[in-house]
């Protein structure tokens, strides 16, 4: 079962976002990654965040590595204490398996990091973000949300022009957008349980049925005179 009585959405939606030196996984690193885990209607269920070493071999893209320059900040959170690979990814997995079920993925956009994270995962544990149908024992069910798509469903707006900066400030309950993955999982999961009370506004009660009048005769005896098409 994935509803509880009263129709309320039950899952556990794990909100993530990351931060990486490059767009390529493996040639560069996810170098920080934060998750929030949400009911549809907000109410949050725990965090995990994490600062994770290079990947061996790898080095930051010279274009990403000169935009983080532009944001000390976001690169110093990104980077600080950082803790190894394996290590964090067992670490998550065990929270993840903490957590109430069903849960699936969110992100925004699921293309992205989804990818980092289904590559860190698939890499360093036996898991994925999403695996085959007869694997038993998986982490998540389902393909993961996209809260980008869902917003650009939503909206009627094209799925490339959504991001914090052209969606209200009160759709991300207000948090900055700060590229410190924790303040904008965090922001996303308020993103999430938005769109969904979108949603369900939307959704209006079926109509009920028209009440069906048989055609009457002041003689029960008499048959019914139906027109003919002339």
């Amino acid at each position: 079962m994935t509803d509880i009585p009263d129709g309320r959405d039950a899952w556990v939606y794990v909100v993530t976002d990351i931060e990486v030196d490059g767009p390529w996984p493996g040639p560069n690193s996810m170098r920080s990654f934060a998750s929030v885990a949400v009911t549809a209607g907000g109410d949050e269920l725990g965090t995990f965040e994490a600062v994770l070493e290079p990947l061996p071999g790898a080095a930051p893209n010279p274009d990403t590595y000169a935009w983080f320059e532009t944001q000390p900040g976001a690169w110093a959170a990104a980077t600080t204490d950082p803790q190894p690979v394996d290590l964090v990814m067992r670490q998550f997995v065990a929270w993840l398996r903490e957590l109430p079920a069903p849960r699936t993925f969110a992100a925004s956009p699921i293309a992205f990091d989804g990818t980092w994270m289904d590559y860190y995962l698939r890499r360093f544990t036996r898991y994925g973000l999403t695996q085959g149908p007869y694997e038993p024992d998986v982490l998540f069910t389902g393909p993961g949300l996209c809260l980008r798509s869902y917003a650009a469903a939503l909206t009627g707006r094209p799925v490339a022009e959504l991001s914090p900066q052209t969606l209200p400030a009160a759709w991300f309950g207000n948090v900055e957008h700060t590229h410190r993955a924790i303040d904008d999982a965090r922001g996303y999961a308020n993103l999430l349980a938005e769109l969904f009370r979108q949603a369900q506004a939307r959704q209006s009660p079926p109509a009920p049925p028209r009440p069906h009048h048989p055609a009457r005769t002041t003689d029960p005896d008499r048959p019914t005179v139906r027109a003919r098409p002339t």
